[in-house]
């Protein structure tokens, strides 16, 4: 039987030398006001994002960009604009990746047959939930699939 971990290992083997994204994190001071600041890189593989030392659920997906001035039609829209100017704020690139609002996975306790996030031990194989609604689905396969969209 393959563990989880060991299914990640073998994920960031094949992944080597492919682009990663950025991970972001919420920072806040009276001076510099809130952005979004560099906590990392990791491989975007659907509703997981693979590190060096990590397994991280997917949160929220945005591009940096600068602040303009413009009418939205829908205080969501602000509110999406004014997270990408948080990120260029923090220092990311003009149109740059950049997750906010992830969280780690531990993958020992999946392994010890219990659940994380979207990751869960069923019948001694690791599985994944793509979807909130959806049913768990092999990790293994699942990994092939997303390795292989961004591989080419």
């Amino acid at each position: 039987m393959t563990t989880t971990a060991e299914l990640f290992d073998q994920a960031r083997r094949r992944l080597a030398g492919i682009p990663r994204e950025a991970l972001g994190v919420e920072r806040s001071s009276r001076w510099r006001g809130t952005r979004i600041v560099r906590a990392g890189s990791a491989w975007h593989l659907g509703v997981l994002l693979l590190g060096d030392d990590g397994v991280f659920a997917t949160g929220d997906v945005l591009r940096a960009a600068a602040a303009v001035r413009r009418g939205y039609p829908a205080e969501s829209a602000r509110h999406r604009a004014q997270r990408r100017a948080q990120a260029r704020r923090g220092g990311f690139g003009e149109g740059e990746t950049v997750h906010v609002g992830w969280q780690q996975l531990d993958v020992a306790a999946v392994d010890a047959g219990g659940e994380s996030g979207p990751l869960a031990l069923i019948g001694g194989m690791p599985h994944v939930r793509w979807s909130p609604g959806a049913a768990h689905v092999p990790l293994a396969g699942y990994l092939e699939e997303r390795i292989g969209l961004i591989a080419g």
